[in-house]
């Protein structure tokens, strides 16, 4: 059951990615995620009153942490994009994802099965492959200039990332579907804080409002999306391991890659393709291991 629903979010995560990132074509990352993170919040209360179960403080509490870790890690990753190029950032995002939980697990005693832990293994590689892009920026000496915060923000952000995927885990599944209730507020108070730090300190460089009915649908269903995403990452990390149910979910990528391939005709690099055929023999062997 881990191994499905933890694939059905990896999935879902790219899809709802994949459209944020269409959306943010026509405003900055900010503004798409002020229509998408309210609509996602829509829907997981919607599903909380409908699952039933006690908002326990606790649980709320760990979701409110995960959401403003998740929120915090979505910020720092776009603003390390802005710093270094995505061939770099983007595959160290990822890593640092899913090593923080998978070191966490075998902390706390999980013990993978040696086939289960070779596919493991293999979707971390898969993980960094899929994740690589064609670097458009200019050479910059390394130590110098702002592309050298590039990889250390994108480090920051995917241990951010871990952070979220860490303490949904540790809300558990006592409370319903409430933990991805704080969770959201969490999101909801990270974009606010950071508009209004950007409103105070850089006025201006908020960018454009996102305008016109497809960018808005688009930022909507990403939302929703990516609000489903959480339920089913939330369902498999209390249906298993922490560590299987992260890097798992942490191939969203791979998903994310092959929709730009079909919707833009983007070329896939061969090191791209590469991680998919090993995604695939990860999953392989973490499914038959």
């Amino acid at each position: 059951m881990v191994i499905t629903l933890a694939l059905a979010a990896a999935m879902t995560y790219g899809v709802a990615d994949f459209l944020g990132g269409a959306a943010a074509r026509h405003a900055s990352a900010l503004k798409a995620l002020v229509w998408a993170v309210p609509a996602g919040m829509a829907l997981i209360l919607a599903s909380a009153l409908a699952v039933g179960g006690t908002p326990a403080a606790p649980a709320l509490a760990w979701g409110a942490g995960a959401g403003l870790a998740g929120g915090a890690g979505l910020i720092t990753f776009y603003r390390a994009l802005a710093q270094g190029p995505m061939s770099v950032v983007a595959p160290v995002s990822a890593l640092a994802a899913s090593l923080l939980p998978i070191a966490v697990g075998v902390a706390r005693g999980e013990r993978l099965e040696p086939g289960v832990l070779a596919g493991v293994l293999l979707c971390l590689v898969a993980i960094v492959l899929v994740s690589m892009e064609k670097s458009e920026e200019a050479d910059v000496p390394a130590g110098r200039g702002p592309l050298a915060n590039g990889p250390l923000m994108a480090g920051v952000s995917g241990v951010l990332f871990g952070i979220f995927f860490i303490l949904l885990k540790q809300a558990g599944d006592g409370a319903g579907l409430w933990p991805l209730v704080g969770a959201r507020l969490g999101n909801l108070a990270a974009v606010a804080a950071a508009l209004l730090a950007l409103a105070l300190l850089r006025p201006g460089t908020a960018g454009p409002r996102l305008r016109g009915r497809l960018p808005i649908g688009l930022a909507l269903l990403s939302g929703a999306l990516d609000a489903t995403a959480n339920i089913l990452y939330f369902l498999a990390v209390n249906a298993g391991m922490l560590s299987l149910a992260a890097v798992l979910t942490s191939l969203y990528p791979a998903i994310t890659v092959l929709l730009a391939r079909i919707a833009y005709s983007e070329r896939l690099r061969t090191v791209q393709r590469l991680g998919l055929v090993i995604a695939a023999a990860g999953v392989t062997l973490v499914t038959v291991g």
